[in-house]
Formats: structure tokens, sequence, C-alpha cells
């Protein structure tokens, strides 16, 4: 993936640092997708939590995606691992689509490896609640 073909990402000061201790503590063995997360987290654009689009994907924003080629829509809650705890509405950052879909806006979508080499391509459909936009600035 060339760093032209990656769309523009916004992420929060609090994300960033949350997620920078997340890839920090981590054993390898666990995440196996911390480069690419942190890769991600190195380009982004940083905003204080208080002044994020509402459109944009946020740690525990619920976002409507489709991935490519298969044409699968979800609605998943963007978490911590620790969070998801076999909830099928979450989605951990730490899973390869909760890292493509951090940062990205309403209609925006990457490139992004499965595991098994492949590509699927992730659309953002819509953030149907992102805490930012409801004053949850610390969650």
């Amino acid at each position: 993936m060339q760093q032209a073909d990656l769309p523009p990402i916004l992420v929060s000061t609090l994300d960033y640092e949350r997620l920078s201790t997340l890839i920090a503590r981590t054993p390898a063995a666990q995440f196996p997708g911390a480069a690419a997360l942190e890769k991600e987290l190195e380009r982004a654009t940083l905003l204080s939590p208080e002044v994020m689009p509402a459109s944009v994907v946020t740690m525990h924003s619920t976002v409507k995606f489709a991935m490519q080629p298969s044409g699968e829509e979800f609605a998943l809650t963007l978490c911590y691992p620790h969070e998801t705890a076999g909830d099928a509405g979450k989605i951990a950052i730490t899973a390869p689509m909760g890292s493509a879909l951090l940062g990205l806006s309403v209609g925006q979508s990457i490139h992004w490896p499965t595991p098994g080499r492949q590509q699927v391509t992730v659309t953002v459909l819509d953030v149907i609640w992102q805490p930012e936009a409801n004053g949850q600035l610390t969650m």
C-alpha cells in the first residue's frame, strides 16, 4: 500500500495516546496487526476530541461499513480488546477491520490486508454514534 493510495484520516489525541500505549504493551503474538495500526497512527492528523467531526470513526464509535468484494455490511462498535468479550456487536481495534476503520470519515474507503494475505476494501457508510459528538470525551 502506497502512502498516496491511502485516504486522509483523523484521530483524536486521546485515542492516539491510548492506542500508542496499547501497541507498546501488547505482545506481538496477541496483536499481529500492530505495525499496520502504528503506521496509520503515524500518518493521521491529530485533533483534540472536542473538535472531532461527528462523521469520523473514533474509538467507541458505532459505524456502519461495507466490505468488498463480498458486499457484506456491518454495524459494529470499535472497542479496545478487553471490551469486546464475546459481544457480536463490537469489533476490537486489534482486528484487521478495526484498525482499517479508525480515523475514516463517512464515504471514505481503504484497502486493507486480512489474514491470509487477501485485500479487502472497507467503506464507511455511516457513523451511527460517536462519543465525541455526544459529549463523552473521555470514554
